[in-house]
Order: structure tokens, then C-alpha cells, then sequence
């Protein structure tokens, strides 16, 4: 377990209510990976790349899509990169967590499996409990499969080959006790493949109320104009991202950009447009490609009038 505390994992780690921060419920992710702070803070283990990405991000037109980073602490000899809590100024929030990119893995991983492929039991217990039939006959005779054959493989049963983003899970608002919040979780859609399907976890997340669904539409907008002008976007590869989505009862809505432990800068002059098909050695990550659907997945969810 602690190989996986110190990796550059992915969480949406929040707090029950702001007035409880000591409580909080992580929707998807490794258990540990984040401490909820002081002040409206969000501690997350320590990543040298997320810590790189938001620096550069603090400085470029994406801040206000981004939690504001505030340093590296430590506590209990760990480091942390503290941030922005994003659930503090809403009320009981809903929200969900939606991974973008037509892929989920680095091309740099890609090569290092090739070059030292370390095959994982516990990898290939995952994909026969979902198919059994998935495992190739060397991969049955190990036992084991890549790391990067079961995130290829994984991605092929998910909306993120097809529409270039999927949803990763979700928490309904809810005037329940804090205690069965967790009846309130949804996660999963390891196999929420069409638009369809997708429009209707979508749907479920929003429980039809138009007036989210057009909250959540004006930022999503705004931030792809943003991402379309933004240079610190043009020069990485973004990839493992999340998108939050929170609102609560009020109304209240909320779009932001987090999880960059997978993000790396480009070496110059090489710049992505996140729209072109991905090929190994273009290095496109299918981001506004995703953007674009996900756009037009929560317009078809609005009534026609």
C-alpha cells in the first residue's frame, strides 16, 4: 500500500460540510492521499509534477479553473501540496468527478513498460473479475497483465476512447445524516461506454434540474475559450486530469481543473491542440475533444423548448 500513497495518484477528497472539516467523503482515488487543512485548505500528498504544473498554472489565464496553490507543508513527516478546499463555500454539495482525454496513461509509460515490463497480479484479478475473457493466453499462463495493457484495456469498456472523457463517480446532494452519505455515492461506470449511457449518468448527477445543467454549461464554455487561449495548455500533455463538478441545493455551481500529476511539459516548439486523434509520438490527449462532447452530452440533457 505505501508504493501507491507516494505515486501521483488521483482523488476528489471533500469534506461532509464546511462546518466539519475533519469529515469528508473521497468519491474515487487512493485512501490517504489527502488531509483536509485549515483555513479552507486541501492537503494532497506531495507530487514534484503537481507541484511544477500548479506553480506554472498560478501564472497563466487557467487560475480561475484551477484550486489557488498555496506551498508545500508537512505533517507527520509528509510533505503536502496545500490548496484551495473547492467545497467550502457551498452547502452539502453534490458532486462528481469526470476524468478528460481520450487516454489515461503517459506515452513515457508506454516505454518504460516496453523496456522493463513488470507484469501485475493484482492488475490481472481485476480484469477477469470484469471479463474473463479479456486476458490474452500468455497473460492467463502468468496470471499477470501490464499496467499499461489493463489502463488500455479498462479504457476501451469506458467512454474515454469513444468520447474522450468518462465519469469517474459522483456524490448526489443529500439532507440525509452525514453518516449514509455514502448511499448517496455512485461509481460505478467502468463500463458507461455510449452517449446514451453517459447522458444518463449525467442526468442522474444534475437529478433534471435545468437550471445546474445551465450553470454547469456557461463555466464549461468559458473554460474551453480559456484552454483554447491558455499557453501553459498548448505546452503539456494533460493527461490523468480530472474535471469537479460541485453544486449544492442553492443553485450554486462550480467547474474546476485538478489532479496534474500526470501533466508534463512539452519540449519546445512542440505545442498539442487536444483535438487530433491520438498516434504514439504525437502526443495528443483528446482534452477538448472530450470538452467538446461533454458540452453537447449536457445541452441534449436540457428540454427542448
Amino acid at each position: 500500500m505505501e508504493k501507491k500513497h507516494k505515486s501521483c495518484g488521483t482523488s476528489s477528497l471533500v469534506p461532509m460540510t464546511p462546518k466539519k472539516p475533519q469529515q469528508w467523503l473521497q468519491v474515487v482515488g487512493h485512501a490517504g492521499s489527502f488531509h483536509v487543512g485549515d483555513y479552507g485548505t486541501l492537503l494532497k500528498r506531495f507530487c514534484k509534477r503537481e507541484q511544477q504544473c500548479y506553480l506554472r498554472l498560478m501564472t497563466d489565464t487557467l487560475r480561475p479553473f484551477v484550486p489557488a496553490y498555496h506551498g508545500v507543508v508537512q505533517r507527520d513527516k509528509q510533505d503536502y501540496n496545500m490548496m484551495d478546499n473547492l467545497l467550502t463555500h457551498f452547502n452539502t454539495p453534490a458532486i462528481m468527478d469526470c476524468k478528460m482525454g481520450s487516454r489515461t496513461y503517459l506515452e513515457e509509460e508506454l516505454h518504460t513498460a516496453r523496456e522493463r515490463p513488470q507484469p501485475r497480479n493484482d492488475m490481472y484479478e481485476k480484469m477477469v473479475a470484469v471479463d474473463p475473457e479479456a486476458p490474452t493466453a500468455q497473460e492467463r499462463a502468468q496470471q499477470a497483465v501490464l499496467k499499461t495493457r489493463y489502463m488500455q484495456w479498462r479504457e476501451t469498456l469506458s467512454s474515454t476512447t469513444t468520447l474522450g472523457f468518462r465519469v469517474e463517480g459522483f456524490r448526489v446532494s443529500s439532507s440525509k445524516l452525514v453518516e449514509k452519505a455514502n448511499e448517496d455515492c455512485h461509481t460505478n461506470f467502468k463500463r458507461t461506454k455510449s452517449r446514451e449511457q453517459v447522458m444518463e449518468a449525467l442526468g442522474g448527477f444534475v437529478e433534471s434540474r435545468t437550471h445546474i445543467v445551465w450553470g454547469y454549461l456557461r463555466q464549461l464554455k468559458q473554460l474551453r475559450q480559456v484552454l483554447e487561449a491558455s499557453d501553459f495548455f498548448r505546452t503539456h500533455e494533460v493527461v490523468g486530469s480530472s474535471l469537479l463538478f460541485v453544486h449544492d441545493w442553492t443553485g450554486r455551481t462550480g467547474v474546476w481543473m485538478i489532479d496534474f500529476g500526470k501533466t508534463v511539459a512539452l519540449p519546445p516548439p512542440l505545442t498539442l491542440d487536444h483535438r487530433t486523434p491520438w498516434v504514439e509520438g504525437n502526443r495528443e490527449d483528446g482534452y477538448l475533444w472530450g470538452l467538446d462532447n461533454l458540452i453537447g452530452i449536457l445541452e441534449n440533457i436540457l428540454p427542448l423548448s
